[in-house]
């Protein structure tokens, strides 16, 4: 059996990393993923999906020296799941339950051109606002 995730999407905020006690670097990230859709009355709305990803090791080190919020980015990876095969759930800033869906990356690719937030021809996610990350 085999799965893979591929994303592309922005930060919606600056990477966070850490250290596991054998030394091993990983990062997160926060990725929203836009999709506009027309309606059958002509009008366009937006939806975002977003995305909890993990990045390790060396990787996970650069991706928190040379991302920051706003950032296009490539993801490639598997998605995790729960015991029962299910998108891991949290509680909302609201308090209503949400499920976040989680990837572990094997592959992270920069999309901006460097020292430039934006940039790169995929359609972004109408805000990358920290009040609007639901994590």
């Amino acid at each position: 059996m085999y799965q893979k995730t591929i994303i592309i999407g922005r930060l919606t905020r600056d990477p966070e990393m850490r250290y596991m006690p054998d030394g091993t670097a990983i990062t997160n990230l926060n990725v929203a993923v836009g999709d506009r859709k027309k309606d059958a009355s002509g009008n366009y709305t937006d939806h975002t999906t977003w995305f909890r990803v993990s990045v390790w090791g060396k990787q996970g080190e650069n991706a928190n020296q040379y991302l920051s919020k706003g950032k296009l980015v490539y993801v490639e990876g598997t998605l995790k799941s729960d015991a029962g095969g299910n998108p891991p759930t949290f509680a909302k800033k609201d308090g209503s339950t949400g499920a976040s869906f989680e990837i572990t990356a094997q592959t992270v690719k920069y999309l901006s051109p460097a020292g430039e937030n934006g940039g790169g021809n995929a359609p972004a996610p109408a805000s990358v606002a920290d009040e609007d990350d639901p994590f």
